[in-house]
């Protein structure tokens, strides 16, 4: 008689363990990693490819400079963002330390919250940590670089609001809006939200945000929109996939442009760069007119095709790009981290790919970076290799996207209930009445579209 309660107790002991050990597996490993970044910072370890900080301590802080007389730096070619972006820039400055020392503390504080959002995720309702475990890994593998930019601030800002799309639209909306008006991309994570009251509260959540930071930015300070007369006479930056045939004809000595730093970045000048650039452009367009026909011809929808959506659509927004700097992986890696908190996703294969692109990242920049300036033979074969993962993580991408909301799903089953006395009582309710489609996203409950 004895027995049952001692094998209840050990199996809920049990329980218990697994998900404290895989936290204390996830703390430990983000601690690991992260200390390595530090000390490849500060120079205690030495940094493959030399010091990467210059970014901050010359191009950030002088803009912070420029910001502060109340003004954008709109005659400076290299200021290539909304204007959402000088907050981010003047943040440091609130912070006692030197601006680099502030500027890493808020990298490290928005890469904890990022992960914490992702294991709290994981742990509700029992999901798995893989999502958490997504990033805790991918991050470090971009390198001390990563630490860096302001990337890895709108990336935690974007998680942010896809986490909360399911439960809290508006909120959802106004973080994605907020990113938005940083650097555009995290509106892209509204795409796939469903038809209906809910998504129509955050998209006016997240254009109002969006809208209205802009305005009150512009109105204070000048130059807010300068940004927008340098994009249309970009190159085609090195890195970037439309590089790779210039690259490789010019390795053949067929190829007799120039690599320079041009709008911010290093960008091939030359024969055929506008060409490769109007292919892009009408890469990006084809790309997201696909997307708006699976979204109006999707038949069914279920937790995780919202986020599916939004990382097809910042796949095809990153490789379709005429630049493709390193530190956009880390965008990948946080919204394929959201993907991987849903059961039932698609996206777990696309998810490996950048994963595995992450390394290569790396090594192309910094490690290998004068090398592919140079058009290397090596330096540009992991760079193709790099490319060619992201374009087939693109293309896996939308197939699996696509197949995965072709077959018509079932209604569910309707009960009739004869007497009202049947009902069970209000407390028993998972959720708050008026929500089921909540619960049934956040259940993985596949839906017709436009339910």
């Amino acid at each position: 008689m004895e027995l049952a309660p001692a094998t209840e107790s050990g199996t809920s002991r049990g329980r218990l363990g697994r998900p404290l050990g895989a936290l204390a597996a996830l703390g430990a490993t983000w601690v690991a990693t992260r200390t390595v970044l530090v000390l490849l910072m500060t120079g205690v370890l030495k940094s493959p490819g030399g010091d990467v900080t210059a970014d901050v301590w010359m191009i950030y802080h002088a803009w912070y400079g420029v910001l502060q007389t109340g003004t954008f730096p709109f005659d400076d070619v290299t200021w290539q963002y909304p204007p959402g972006a000088a907050l981010v820039i003047l943040l440091p400055g609130l912070l006692p330390w030197s601006y680099l020392t502030s500027f890493w503390v808020i990298c490290g504080i928005a890469d904890a919250a990022a992960a914490a959002l992702l294991i709290r995720t994981g742990l509700r309702r029992g999901r798995a940590l893989t999502g958490a475990w997504m990033w805790v890994v991918g991050v470090p593998l971009l390198g001390p670089m990563i630490y860096n930019r302001f990337d890895l601030l709108v990336t935690a800002l974007a998680l942010a609001g896809l986490l909360a799309l399911i439960r809290r639209p508006a909120i959802g909306g106004l973080l994605l809006g907020l990113g938005g008006i940083v650097k555009v991309w995290p509106l892209l994570g509204l795409i796939g939200t469903p038809s209906g009251r809910r998504t129509r509260r955050s998209w006016t959540l997240a254009a109002a945000t969006a809208v209205s930071v802009g305005f009150l930015l512009a109105a204070g300070m000048n130059g807010a929109f300068g940004f927008l007369a340098f994009q249309k006479d970009r190159g085609i930056e090195v890195e970037s996939v439309g590089a790779l045939p210039l690259h490789l004809a010019r390795i053949a000595g067929g190829w007799n442009g120039k690599v320079t730093m041009n709008y911010g970045s290093p960008e091939m000048l030359g024969p055929w760069v506008g060409v490769i650039s109007k292919v892009m452009m009408a890469g990006t367009v084809l790309g997201f007119l696909w997307l708006l026909l699976w979204r109006f011809t999707a038949r069914r929808r279920n937790a995780a095709t919202m986020y599916d959506a939004a990382l097809c659509a910042l796949l095809i927004f990153v490789v379709t790009s005429r630049v493709i700097s390193p530190q956009y992986l880390v965008w990948l890696i946080g919204v394929a981290a959201v993907c991987l908190t849903v059961r039932g996703t698609s996206q777990r294969p696309v998810a490996l790919l950048i994963l595995l692109a992450c390394p290569l990242t790396l090594l192309e920049f910094p490690t290998m970076f004068t090398q592919v300036l140079n058009s290397e033979p090596l330096a540009i074969t992991v760079l193709g290799l790099r490319n060619l993962l992201l374009l087939t993580a693109t293309v896996l991408s939308a197939v699996r996207l696509w197949r995965s909301t072709r077959a018509a799903a079932p209604l569910p089953p309707t009960v009739v209930l004869s007497e009202p006395a049947a009902l069970p009582p209000a407390s028993s309710y998972p959720v708050r009445p008026g929500i089921a489609y909540e619960q049934d996203l956040l259940d993985g409950i596949d839906h017709p579209a436009g339910r």
